[in-house]
């Protein structure tokens, strides 16, 4: 099999990205156009290949294999079902969405002093931006473990130099407790990969070879915890979530848009993609041990977000509440729940994309960070208020918001198997009206305070950079269709590998479109 649809897309970025490092570091401005247009190339080669996407065909499509580790069984082997194809495009529009918000971030060398900010090669940024794009799409492609689990570690290393080199003031201290926290995750995987290896005794890493090949027994299950703490530390599902708030709030803005938008979404996606299949027995063992923590999540980090002061801070303990949600709809096993969870995943990309964004944005204009620092900022720009009011309410699941559906969709599934929890999360949406509304009341309406009162209103590049994300978010809001039918048959099969099936519906209509 040498279909080369997909290398072409994962060498894309990287290709773009040498580009910019081998620029000569004055050239600032075109690196910036370089990899502009590289992650613009990247967005219309993507929506090409889900316009060829069958969905009706094959689970995993574009499948294309070479040997890279004869001895061991490894290839390099790339693949798409309809889950990793809409992680795909997700994260591919959210990049050039973070170039052009990030356009004049490190520009200044008076914003550099008075944020304590490193003073670094801002070509650099850009094309970390490009590299960490490639092992985006080479992570959510992937068809062999081993190779997974490449690109699973290689993501540190420029989101670390990201956080490290172009955070706030606590960048050091923030960059080094992502990269232990994942690193010790990565570490515990990795045994469970050689373990995997081992047990299955078939000399080969193929993810579709390796399903049903380990017995359900004792070793199941260590294997599974394995794989299921580095994702749980990378989603990150509580009690491993303490290094989020730390790197997003002293990340730059555009690197906490994807550090939360996409590389998060590695670990949910990971419990789908492999937990789930290769240890189905032990996935229904410690299901319900998960979906209590899944909604221990949501009601401690939205309570947590309640009392933040700091922008950032706030809307990093958001996402941990809303990963509560996608691990419930992952582990109720159920295709509603399943398919809520997948499509959260998306939707919670492009809405706290656009939240960090937009935060950045106003931080970029204030210089701080503190939510009491911008009251009354509508009066002095209302379409940056406007755009913020509606990141906050896709933020909250607001009907006609994408967020509502996949919120809704992953609800109606746990509560057909656990009604209890379903409830208790539900109470999440709650807390997440306070915590936005709240936000937005403290810096947009109100006196306007002395700091905002020079405010600009979003420009032109800027209003390019939010308004297709937020386009996203209503289109997706109003008509899921498109992409629920993609994840559907996925999630289908998915649960097939567990060996679990819905429970007889309570009336013979499908919710939510699902069926």
């Amino acid at each position: 099999m040498h279909n080369v649809a997909l290398v072409a897309l994962v060498l894309l970025p990287l290709i773009g990205s040498v580009v910019v490092f081998a620029l000569p570091k004055q050239d600032v401005k075109l690196a910036k156009q370089v990899a502009l247009v590289f992650s613009l190339a990247v967005v219309v080669y993507a929506i090409v290949i889900a316009a060829n996407f069958d969905t009706k065909g094959a689970r995993f499509q574009f499948v294309g294999s070479w040997t890279w580790i004869k001895a061991l069984g490894v290839h390099l082997s790339f693949g798409v079902d309809g889950i990793a194809l809409v992680l795909v495009l997700m994260s591919v529009i959210l990049v050039p969405a973070v170039i052009l918000a990030s356009w004049n971030s490190f520009d200044s060398r008076r914003d550099a002093e008075e944020t304590n900010a490193p003073k670094r090669s801002v070509k650099n940024y850009f094309g970390l931006l490009l590299l960490l794009e490639f092992f985006m799409i080479g992570v959510f492609t992937a068809t062999d473990v081993f190779l997974f689990y490449v690109f699973f570690e290689a993501m540190l290393v420029p989101m670390y130099f990201i956080i490290g080199s172009f955070g706030g003031p606590r960048r050091s201290y923030a960059a080094m407790k992502f990269f232990l926290y994942s690193l010790v995750g990565g570490l515990l995987m990795l045994a469970s990969v050689i373990g995997l290896y081992v047990t299955a005794g078939k000399s080969t890493f193929s993810f579709t070879e390796l399903i049903g090949a380990v017995p359900d027994g004792p070793t199941q299950k260590w294997l599974f915890l394995g794989f299921f703490i580095a994702f749980a530390i990378k989603a990150p599902l509580v009690p491993f979530h303490t290094w989020l708030p730390d790197a997003g709030a002293e990340a730059p803005a555009g690197g906490a848009a994807l550090l939360v938008g996409v590389l998060d979404k590695v670990g949910t996606f990971g419990f789908l993609r492999y937990c789930l299949p290769l240890f189905p027995g032990a996935s229904r063992y410690f299901a319900p041990t998960i979906l209590i923590l899944s909604v221990i999540g949501i009601l401690y980090a939205a309570f947590l977000a309640i009392g933040q002061r700091d922008m950032k801070r706030l809307v990093a303990y958001t996402s941990v509440a809303h990963f509560g949600f996608i691990g419930l709809g992952i582990f109720a096993f159920t295709t509603q729940g399943g398919t809520g969870a997948v499509l959260y995943m998306v939707n919670h990309g492009f809405s706290t994309g656009v939240l960090f964004l937009v935060v950045g944005l106003l931080i970029a204009r204030g210089k701080s960070r503190n939510v009491a620092d911008y009251g009354g900022a509508a009066k002095v720009a209302p379409k940056l208020a406007g755009v913020f009011l509606l990141a906050g309410l896709s933020a909250l699941a607001l009907p006609g918001m994408s967020t509502f559906v996949s919120e809704f969709l992953v609800l109606v599934g746990t509560f057909t198997r656990h009604k209890g929890l379903a409830v208790l999360a539900t109470t999440g949406i709650i807390l997440a009206a306070i915590y936005v509304l709240w936000l937005y009341q403290r810096t947009m309406q109100g006196t306007v305070n002395e700091k905002v009162r020079k405010f600009k209103d979003l420009n032109a590049r800027e209003a390019f950079a939010v308004g297709p994300l937020i386009a996203i978010i209503i289109f997706l809001g109003v008509y899921p269709k498109p992409i629920i039918d993609i994840i559907n048959p996925a999630v289908k099969s998915t649960l097939q590998n567990v060996h679990q099936t819905d429970p007889p519906p309570a009336s013979g209509t499908a919710i939510g479109g699902v069926k």
